[in-house]
């Protein structure tokens, strides 16, 4: 039982992170949370590959809008 905790948190923790790295990219960070729930280390390897979009969403990419 204890196994299983451990890893869902683990899981847990990683979708905290890649919704992190999504936002610093200027991407949606509710859904690569959800997504990486679903696929994981997958998502924080696809948020780390692929290039910043040419619009970005969320708050971070408005702050950096208006400091520019």
């Amino acid at each position: 039982m204890n196994e299983y905790v451990s890893i869902g948190l683990f899981w847990f923790t990683l979708a905290f992170i890649s919704a992190g790295m999504a936002e610093q990219k200027g991407r949606s960070r509710w859904v690569w949370f959800l997504l990486s729930l679903l696929i994981g280390p997958l998502a924080i390897a696809l948020i780390v590959v692929w290039d910043p979009p040419a619009n970005p969403v969320g708050r971070f990419a408005e702050s950096v809008r208006r400091s520019s």
